[in-house]
């Protein structure tokens, strides 16, 4: 019988999960989680990175090695237009190691107003992202590897749910902070934006 379960661990103020206390009496059932085949593979691909580079390299570099701890052959980027210099050179540092698919954001040139969806400028004809038809091309390529540069919120989360491929994401989109989304934590004049009583 499932327990009702509201983690909040954010508000905890020991972490004792890292002495191995089982707040939730759950390490026989999360246990069993990593004995599906996929999962178990990808984490001892992750968990070999961290112990060999924690705090070493560079999160490009960790994908790098995290892939080749997989055997990937070919690796998918899906990238923003508005990063597309970006992609170029993440492609290219890619492809000294593996075969590189990327597709951009605005493939297959569909109108918003086909999908009825909300513009940025009312009466201009806009593109709309299409991350959806980013991951179908990237199954089509077969890639075993995918890549997130700088997808929309939201348009990341299709993405992820729509490829066959684990996903991995490089760069958060965050046009405001440079693409540096953790800014509006740490810095207080930021995070005041977000401060309900003020």
């Amino acid at each position: 019988m499932k327990k009702n379960i509201k983690p909040q661990c954010a508000q905890c103020q020991t972490k004792e999960c890292r002495n191995g206390r089982d707040c939730f009496s759950q390490n026989d059932n999360h246990k069993l989680l990593y004995q599906d085949n996929l999962i178990a593979k990808l984490h001892q691909a992750a968990s070999a990175v961290e112990g060999r580079y924690y705090g070493k390299e560079t999160r490009l570099g960790e994908i790098i090695l995290f892939a080749k701890e997989l055997g990937c052959k070919k690796i998918g980027l899906a990238f923003c237009i508005g990063l597309s210099e970006e992609a170029k050179i993440i492609e290219k540092i890619l492809s000294e190691h593996f075969q590189v698919f990327s597709v951009c954001c605005k493939v297959s040139g569909i109108d918003k107003k086909d999908f009825e969806l909300q513009q940025i400028v009312t009466d201009a004809q806009e593109v709309m992202c299409n991350p959806a038809g980013q991951a179908q091309l990237l199954n089509d390529a077969k890639t075993e590897l995918n890549i997130i540069c700088g997808l929309c919120v939201g348009h990341d989360a299709i993405f992820s749910k729509a490829s066959h491929a684990p996903v991995t994401t490089l760069i958060a989109k965050d046009r405001v902070l440079a693409h540096n989304p953790a800014a509006a934590v740490y810095c207080r004049y930021i995070r005041k934006r977000f401060d309900q009583n003020t």
